[in-house]
C-alpha cells in the first residue's frame, strides 16, 4: 500500500563505524571528522540534511566519538581568541555550524552489528515519524543537495524514497542492487532489492547509495531482522520485508558521488571540492598540475 506523506523533520546519521577503510588516520579520529578540504566530512551531510528541512539529527555513536558531539558544540576559548584576533569571518563559519537547542541526539549502538542495528538503536527518538537516514561518509555533491532531491519525491509520492546511482554492471557485486518494477525518467517503483549480489546476478545496476527516507515500521521489522551478509543486520534485508507492505520509490539523484570512507575517494572528495571552491579553486590546480 501506499502510505501518504507525513511531514519529514527527523534524520538519523549512524557514526559508530571503526572506518577500518582508512586506518591508521582512524585510530583516533572519527572517520566522520577527517577533512575534506577545510571541514570534516560530517559537516557536509549535516549541511544536506539541514537543506532538506531536517529539524532533528539523531546520531547513533559508539565508543570513542566524543569528538563528534564537542564538534557541534560551542569551543569557548577558541571562539575567544578569534574574535580577539579579529578572525570574524572563521568565526562565524564556526558559529554557523553549531547545533541549535534541541536539534541533535546521541545514542550508542553498543555492538557493530550492522547498519541495520544502527538505525533501529534510534527507534525511541524517532518514534512514530518518517525520518532519513544518511550515510555519513558518503558525501553528495549536487545542488539541490541528494536528500532535497529525495524529499521533493517523497512530498509527491509518500511511502520510502530511497536515493541511487547506476554503476557498472562488473561492480554490482559491492552495493544494495534495486530490482526495478517501472521507471519514470529517474523515478523508478521497485519490486525488490538486494544486498551485494553474486557477480552477473543483479536485477539492475542502480545501486543503493546512502540516502534513503524510511517509514518507522521498519523498527519492528529490524528488531527481528536476521542476520545477513557479512553476519550484520542489514538494512536492504529490512527494507525488502517492509515492501510486501509499502510502496519504494527509487530516486537517481543528480550529483556526484563520493565515498569518503575509502582512501581513494577520501582523496578524490578531497581533490574534486577544492577545485569547485572560488577561494581555492585556482590554487589547488595549480598544485595538482604541478605534481603530475
Amino acid at each position: 500500500m501506499t502510505v501518504s506523506a507525513r511531514r519529514l523533520r527527523k534524520a538519523v546519521l549512524p557514526v559508530a563505524g571503526l572506518g577500518t577503510r582508512v586506518l591508521p588516520g582512524t585510530k583516533t579520529t572519527p572517520k566522520e571528522l577527517l577533512n575534506v578540504v577545510d571541514r570534516p566530512i560530517l559537516s557536509y551531510i549535516v549541511e544536506e540534511a539541514r537543506e532538506a528541512g531536517i529539524e532533528h539529527i539523531v546520531f547513533v555513536t559508539g565508543r570513542s566519538k566524543g569528538a563528534i558531539e564537542d564538534y557541534f558544540d560551542h569551543q569557548i576559548e577558541l571562539e575567544a581568541q578569534l574574535l580577539a584576533k579579529g578572525k570574524t569571518d572563521i568565526l562565524d563559519a564556526m558559529i554557523a555550524e553549531l547545533a541549535t537547542a534541541g536539534e541533535m541526539s546521541f545514542t550508542r549502538q553498543m555492538q557493530p552489528l550492522g547498519l541495520g542495528h544502527a538505525v533501529w538503536c534510534a527507534r525511541d527518538i524517532i518514534g512514530d515519524e518518517p525520518f532519513a537516514v544518511l550515510l555519513p561518509d558518503v558525501i553528495v555533491d549536487s545542488q539541490p543537495g541528494a536528500l532535497k532531491q529525495l524529499a521533493e519525491v517523497y512530498a509527491e509520492v509518500g511511502g520510502n524514497v530511497i536515493g541511487v546511482e547506476a554503476v557498472p554492471e562488473s561492480e554490482t557485486h559491492k552495493y544494495g542492487i534495486v530490482d526495478p518494477e517501472t521507471r519514470d525518467g529517474r523515478h523508478i517503483r521497485m519490486k525488490g532489492m538486494v544486498e551485494k549480489p553474486p557477480r552477473g546476478e543483479a536485477p539492475s545496476n542502480l545501486s543503493i547509495s546512502g540516502r534513503y527516507i524510511l517509514q518507522p515500521e521498519i523498527f519492528g521489522i529490524l528488531e527481528t531482522q536476521p542476520r545477513g551478509a557479512g553476519g550484520e543486520i542489514q538494512l536492504t534485508d529490512g527494507m525488502a520485508r517492509l515492501m510486501k507492505d509499502q510502496t519504494f520509490t527509487a530516486v537517481e539523484y543528480e550529483g556526484v558521488t563520493h565515498d569518503c570512507g575509502d582512501k581513494i575517494g577520501l582523496l578524490r572528495a578531497n581533490v574534486a571540492l577544492a577545485l569547485k571552491r572560488p577561494d581555492l579553486g585556482e590554487a589547488a590546480r595549480a598544485a595538482i598540475t604541478a605534481l603530475l
